[in-house]
C-alpha cells in the first residue's frame, strides 16, 4: 500500500466527522450508531441523506453546501478516497457532513427503521461479472436492505454512466414492484429542464469523473424510485 493511502487512513482517525467501526464486529452482526446519527453526530433532527459508494465524497459535500438544512452521510469502504471529502468539510466548517467506512452489504446494521430520508447511488460499480446482480448496489437485493431503514416516503436516486447497469437496474426494479417515479437515459438533455429549480440544481451537480464521462460524449442515466 502506498504511503499516501496510509497517511490518509491515519489522518481519518483524527477527524471527528469520520466513523470507522471494527469490521469484525459488523460482520458478527453488531450494530453501530443505529438510531443515533441525528442526536450524537449532527445534533439536530434534519433529514438524513446517504451517498452509498461515495468515493471522494463530492456529492456528499456538494449537496451539503447547497442544503445546510439537511444532513449528509457518505459511505464507502475505501477511506483514503473519502478522506478528501472529510478534510474539505473540516476545512470549510461544513457541519452537516459525516463519513462512514464500511462495506455496503452491511449497511442495514447502521440505521434504525425510518431513520434515513434519501439515498443516492452515484456511479456505482456495474459489477459486469455478477450475473445474479446481488453485488450491484442498484438492484433489488440491496434495495431490500435500504428498505429496512428508509422512511416510507423516502426516495432512492441512481445516476450512472453505464448503460448496461442502467437498463438492468430499471428492468429488475420494475420487475420487483418498486415505484419508479422518473427515469431517463439522457439526464442532461431535455429531461432536466422539466424539473423544479431545486431539483435542477441538485441534478446539475457533477463530480470530477462525471465531467470526464460527459467529455467523452457519454450520456448520464438516471432513475428515481420509492421502495414502498
Amino acid at each position: 500500500m502506498g504511503k499516501g493511502k496510509l497517511k490518509k487512513w491515519k489522518e481519518n482517525f483524527s477527524f471527528d466527522n469520520v466513523f470507522q467501526p471494527e469490521m469484525a464486529d459488523i460482520v458478527e452482526g453488531k450494530k453501530f450508531m443505529a438510531g443515533q446519527w441525528h442526536e450524537k453526530v449532527f445534533k439536530n433532527q434534519n433529514p438524513l441523506v446517504l451517498e452509498l459508494g461515495c468515493g471522494k465524497g463530492e456529492y456528499t459535500v456538494g449537496q451539503a453546501r447547497m442544503f445546510p438544512d439537511k444532513n449528509f452521510l457518505g459511505v464507502d469502504i475505501k477511506g483514503h478516497r473519502f478522506w478528501r471529502g472529510a478534510k474539505t468539510s473540516l476545512e470549510e466548517g461544513i457541519t452537516n457532513t459525516a463519513f462512514l467506512r464500511t462495506r455496503i452489504e452491511f449497511i442495514d446494521r447502521f440505521f434504525e427503521p425510518n431513520e434515513v430520508d434519501e439515498i443516492w447511488l452515484t456511479f456505482s460499480d456495474p459489477q459486469p461479472k455478477n450475473e445474479k446482480g446481488n453485488k450491484r448496489l442498484t438492484g433489488p437485493y440491496f434495495m431490500e436492505k435500504y428498505k429496512k431503514f428508509l422512511k416510507e416516503d423516502g426516495i432512492v436516486y441512481i445516476k450512472t454512466d453505464n448503460k448496461i447497469l442502467y437498463t438492468w437496474s430499471l428492468e429488475e426494479l420494475t420487475k420487483a414492484g418498486y415505484e419508479i417515479l422518473e427515469f431517463t437515459d439522457d439526464l442532461y438533455g431535455n429531461f432536466i429542464t422539466k424539473q423544479d429549480p431545486v431539483m435542477q440544481e441538485i441534478l446539475r451537480f457533477q463530480t470530477h469523473y462525471e465531467k470526464i464521462f460527459i467529455d467523452y460524449t457519454k450520456t448520464i442515466n438516471y432513475i428515481k424510485l420509492k421502495l414502498r
